[in-house]
């Protein structure tokens, strides 16, 4: 790109766009992200975008729709003010969890969500760990997947060196974890549980053994984190020595956090993808993904490969 590198960012997370901004020594873009007095929201750009290379930073965390339609706007915002290059730095994508249909008369949630960003006029995304590998189809524009597992293993490993074993809290996330079990150097159980209702999980069995072992959940997201705690109780019935969880977005639903306390869970490893409640992070470790997405930025910015990101 021959244009200048540019970094915008909406109400979302506001502190992890301005340590990407700090990683890459560019100031924020200058913007008004607010909303009118009727609820719409307003956005106006601040500055000149004419022929730049930029990258809006925006997690579609809760409230979704809001940060959503700020995204949506900001680059509608830019494309009409001649940017040459939008990408949306989404370091969570919200709605992933609709990725197909499991009944009837549902829609495809992500595919929409996929089809909004296109017609508003990016021109590339930049993901942190999707809910599923399948949206990148999704888009017909360029997509840059980046996984949090060498973030979250370094961090691991920091602490816990042996006797591991990495457990995937269902069939789906066994690619994840055999990836983490590589890197964190143990050994592999999964779980296998039903889906009896929306954000509802009840756990079968497991494959494996975690005698006396430190076992790790690995997993994409902590949501209510009842599904989580199920996992760690039969985890310790089952003889493990301490229990820890490995999950890139921290988004801690309704008394999640209370309920990660009250359990048998050691510790719990997250990323900044979306901002992390305030209260009750005795048990959270939270790992910066902004040194992450300040690399790939510059990397696409200059025409390098970010698949050596993965490694």
């Amino acid at each position: 790109m021959d244009g200048r590198l540019q970094v915008f960012a909406g109400n979302a997370h506001p502190a992890l766009a301005k340590a990407i901004c700090e990683e890459l020594e560019v100031d924020p873009g200058r913007a008004i992200v607010t909303q009118w007095k009727n609820g719409e929201t307003r956005v106006k750009l601040e500055e000149n975008v004419r022929g730049s290379d930029v990258f809006v930073v925006q997690p579609t965390s809760c409230p979704v729709n809001h940060h959503l339609m700020e995204l949506l706007l900001m680059i509608d915002a830019l494309r009409r003010a001649s940017a040459t290059r939008i990408t949306a730095v989404i370091p969570y994508y919200g709605y992933a969890k609709q990725e197909k249909k499991t009944s009837e008369r549902e829609p495809i949630s992500a595919k929409l969500v996929a089809n909004l960003l296109t017609v508003a006029g990016a021109t590339r995304v930049l993901a942190v760990d999707m809910h599923s590998p399948a949206i990148e189809g999704f888009f017909d524009i360029p997509v840059d997947h980046l996984r949090a597992t060498p973030l979250l293993a370094r961090a691991l490993r920091h602490d816990i060196q042996d006797n591991i074993v990495v457990v995937s809290p269902d069939a789906g996330g066994v690619v994840r974890a055999e990836d983490f079990r590589e890197r964190a150097k143990g050994s592999l159980a999964i779980i296998s549980k039903q889906h009896p209702g929306a954000d509802k999980n009840e756990t079968l069995e497991m494959v494996g053994d975690v005698d006396g072992k430190i076992a790790v959940i690995v997993d994409d997201m902590v949501s209510t984190g009842g599904t989580l705690v199920q996992e760690a109780k039969l985890l310790k019935e089952r003889g493990a020595a301490k229990i820890h969880v490995c999950a890139t977005h921290g988004i801690f639903a309704d008394d999640a956090i209370q309920m990660i306390e009250a359990s048998s869970i050691d510790e719990i490893i997250v990323t900044d993808t979306i901002p992390l409640p305030e209260h009750g992070k005795g048990r959270v470790k939270v790992v910066s993904v902004a040194p992450l997405l300040a690399e790939a930025i510059m990397r696409t910015h200059k025409g390098l490969s970010v698949s050596a990101l993965f490694t």
